[in-house]
């Protein structure tokens, strides 16, 4: 059935691969014949050759492509991009403007295809990264023996930092074959250890699929993370601690967090860490401790997160609201306030307190909300004497609710 309000298709989204026009679909081919407008890449419009519509070269920076696009909706326009346009392709930053019906989409071989295709190796086992708009911190959580990743890269420049990066974090003995402009004549297949001197005159676009080996810290798949994985000045929510309340936080795929008070992030992080989809929002006061959550994020591959400079509840993080919220610093009543004035019902919230002070606001506050008050009281086996004994951390009292 058709609808009749529908928009009628205008823009065609057309994938092309290193073969070029000889390349392209029968419905590629017949929407070039027919567009008044062809739009994309210089390294594109090369690849495809002479045309009968006019051209126009996709600008810099990205969005500006985007606006112009979106300036033709009175043509029949084709929008060329790499391989699948919807794979770590620019496809959906226009889509995201349109509604469904205003474009067609023919994509081409993806790059992940071909490298899958030229290695033997199961595409649905191995991790397909974006690297040619993310730094390559963003490997961290992938490293562990054995693991295969396919990650695309900005350039052939990028390939000595790849190499540089797996060797500092202990994994010199990967292999990377880099996978240069796959799927046409000038395709080039090298192999080499992340140890090994660099490489030169790697071709553009270039793809690496790396085999994971050597003795690196491998991040583990619980929460909890060792502290020492983390810079800071002690300004750090414990391990085991850590664990409880990432577990009270009950983090669920493609939720917010605002983590209050962050100072080294790690809570802020681990949530990140537990699934790809999901935000986090840190607040910090101390200049020096912002700064280093950040660092911590990129480090960790997590560096989505947003970090914002400021003390709440006077600063506290705008847009979306989020699904969750931990006050690890700076717990007062007027934060409480606060926070419960502003979110909606369901968030739910966790709190740490240390001090007596901020024992008894929490104890109030569930006498009049419920919830959950716990006493978490920890301690480690040290010297006492010639023998060994107890040595009790702080305790700390948690709250935990829903709003």
């Amino acid at each position: 059935m058709t609808d009749m309000n529908s928009p009628s298709p205008w823009l065609t989204i057309v994938g092309i691969g290193e073969d070029g026009a000889s390349g392209l679909c029968t419905a590629s081919r017949a929407a070039l014949a027919q567009a008044d407008l062809v739009i994309g890449p210089p390294r594109h419009l090369a690849l495809l050759g002479p045309v009968s519509a006019a051209c126009i070269e996709w600008p810099v920076p990205f969005a500006e492509g985007v606006a112009q696009v979106l300036a033709h909706r009175d043509r029949k326009v084709v929008m060329l991009a790499s391989g699948d346009p919807f794979w770590f392709g620019a496809g959906s930053s226009v889509t995201r403007h349109l509604q469904v019906g205003e474009w067609t989409a023919y994509p081409a071989l993806s790059t992940f295809a071909l490298a899958a295709a030229r290695l033997g190796w199961a595409i649905q086992d191995t991790a397909c990264l974006g690297l040619h708009a993310a730094p390559v911190h963003r490997l961290r959580p992938y490293l562990w023996p054995g693991r295969r990743i396919l990650a695309l890269l900005r350039g052939g420049e990028a390939v000595g930092p790849l190499m540089a990066y797996l060797a500092k974090q202990g994994f010199g003995a990967s292999t990377i074959h880099v996978l240069e402009a796959l799927g046409g004549p000038r395709e080039r297949l090298r192999t080499v250890t992340a140890a090994a001197p660099g490489l030169a005159d790697v071709a553009h676009p270039v793809a690496a699929g790396i085999e994971v080996r050597g003795e690196g810290a491998v991040l583990p798949a619980t929460c909890g993370l060792p502290d020492s994985l983390f810079d800071h000045d002690g300004q750090i929510t414990k391990a085991p601690i850590r664990a409880l309340t990432l577990s009270a936080l009950a983090p669920r795929p493609g939720e917010l967090l605002w983590d209050i008070g962050a100072g080294s992030g790690s809570i802020a992080i681990e949530w990140l860490l537990a699934h790809p989809a999901n935000s986090a929002c840190a607040v910090e006061a101390d200049a020096q401790r912002a700064g280093r959550a950040r660092a911590n994020a990129l480090a960790l591959g997590t560096d989505k997160l947003e970090v914002i400079l400021g003390r709440a509840p006077q600063t506290l993080p705008q847009g979306p609201s989020p699904s969750a919220v931990f006050v690890g610093g700076g717990l007062s009543q007027a934060m409480l306030e606060a926070l419960w004035a502003q979110l909606p019902a369901g968030t739910r919230l966790v709190a740490n307190a240390v001090t007596l002070e901020s024992e008894a606001l929490l104890a109030a506050w569930h006498g009049q909300l419920g919830g959950n008050l716990m006493r978490i009281e920890l301690a480690d086996a040290a010297p006492l004497g010639s023998r060994r004994g107890w040595r009790s951390r702080y305790p700390v009292v948690q709250w935990s609710t829903a709003l």
